[in-house]
């Protein structure tokens, strides 16, 4: 497993939770493979912790780019404000 220092971990197991966020972008981003980050979790988490995280992405359509049923790009609700210059607009 490759040598990661304590903040790419903490981005890896944030990006492991979210819901949309593939395992092929872990890869892309970090060199790691899904059996790889199951196997970081396991390392740096509580058990119970890693059992709630197991259960919630087994099978999980979203955690697999192949698996998706929508179209690729990132989701934005229609009520979410426009971010620019580092700012959020007003409707």
């Amino acid at each position: 497993m490759i040598s990661l220092d304590t903040i790419t971990i903490d981005r890896v197991i944030e990006m492991a939770w979210e819901d949309r966020t593939t395992f092929e972008a872990i890869e892309y981003q970090f060199g790691l493979k899904e059996q790889e980050v199951i196997r970081l979790m396991r390392d740096q988490m509580k058990l119970k912790s890693f059992k709630l995280w197991r259960e919630r992405v087994q099978g999980r359509k979203t955690k697999h780019e192949k698996l998706r049923s929508f179209e690729k790009g990132r989701f934005k609700c229609t009520r979410q404000r426009s971010i620019s210059n580092n700012g959020i607009s007003k409707r």
